[in-house]
């Protein structure tokens, strides 16, 4: 009798010890993003699935990542919103775009004035160790509570494209009527002697085949995606505006974690940046060369061109976005974005 009570003690105390283990055993974490599961057309899904792979590995099936693509739980606005509350019921992780990361934190458009980066290697510098990133990251984490890891590189610089003539400086613009994405696009094209309309991606194919604008600017990888080398000629590598989105997580999430779990998380992040920026960049190129294939005419500005470029664009973009963005966060961005330059040379 007593031999089979100090059985059952031990049996009650293996399964408790059991059921506590398994309650702290694994984290589930959403990881939310816009664009479809595909890692050959869609950047962010391929940071994610690496990002996903590192910290299951790192923390040996502890913390878990479950994806969810296509904006599953919600626009941009949503899910930061579900992010940054606090409490545990929402564990989550965001790839978000300008458009999520701004209504919380507006000085993010500080790192996006046109032709700020001569290379790849000069926003990698921006983004990894500048004093304006360093500033962000601080800011973003008191302001929302959540914490702004990594710049995830998503698909190249944007080039122009038009159908017109060849672009070679700021002064080929004129006369020329550019499909404007958002109103800083508008603003940039007209400062060029263009004329900007704004015409959403899903109409721009037609616009452009029936004449409505004569060009636009995004990176190789969606004048591919688009097939608006169809209908578009001259292709111009200008650097405009390094394409990246914006990796957040929650805080109460990561600050509940043990501190070998955080940081494998944040390791996590920088690994999967770095497969994504090599990948990205291969890409890039394959994408133009697949684009001067079906006949378009690519021509990268040498420096003196560029300059053309900066003199005319930046300053008319700087004035738009002090509306939004104090004129501190535009100094520093912008002096940040010079010493990168200079480093990456």
């Amino acid at each position: 009798m007593r031999y089979g009570r100090f059985l059952a003690a031990m049996l009650l105390a293996i399964l408790c010890l059991a059921l506590s283990g398994a309650s702290m055993a694994a984290v589930e974490v959403k990881m939310s993003y816009n664009g479809p599961a595909d890692v050959e057309n869609n950047a962010v899904h391929l940071y994610a699935v690496n990002f996903k792979k590192l910290v299951e590995e790192g923390t040996g099936g502890e913390v878990t990542i479950r994806l969810f693509p296509d904006s599953q739980l919600g626009n941009e606005e949503e899910r930061m919103e579900l992010l940054t509350k606090q409490g545990m019921n929402q564990p989550l992780i965001n790839v978000a775009s300008f458009a999520g990361v701004a209504p919380v934190f507006p000085e993010i458009y500080a790192s996006a004035v046109p032709f700020m980066f001569d290379s790849y290697e000069a926003a990698h510098f921006f983004f990894d160790e500048s004093r304006y990133w360093n500033r962000a990251k601080e800011e973003f984490h008191q302001r929302t509570g959540a914490y702004l890891l990594e710049a995830v590189e998503e698909g190249g610089f944007l080039a122009f494209t038009n159908n017109k003539k060849e672009i070679r400086t700021a002064d080929d613009f004129k006369g020329l009527r550019f499909r404007g994405m958002d109103e800083g696009q508008v603003i940039l094209f007209e400062s060029f002697g263009a004329s900007g309309t704004p015409i959403s991606w899903t109409e721009l194919y037609m616009a452009l085949k029936s004449g409505v604008v004569d060009g636009q600017m995004n990176p190789a990888m969606y004048i591919k995606m688009g097939s608006l080398y169809e209908v578009q000629k001259y292709l111009t590598l200008a650097n405009i505006q390094y394409s990246d989105q914006f990796l957040v997580i929650n805080g109460d999430l990561l600050d509940s974690l043990p501190a070998g779990q955080r940081s494998v998380i944040i390791e996590a992040a920088k690994k999967a940046n770095a497969l994504n920026r090599q990948a990205m960049q291969e890409a890039d190129q394959r994408d133009i060369d697949f684009l001067v294939g079906e006949g378009m005419i690519a021509y990268a500005p040498n420096h003196d061109e560029m300059e053309t470029f900066r003199e005319a664009g930046q300053p008319a973009y700087v004035e738009w976005l002090k509306a939004k963005v104090g004129q501190d966060w535009l100094d520093l961005a912008l002096e940040c974005a010079r010493n990168a330059n200079e480093k990456a040379k």
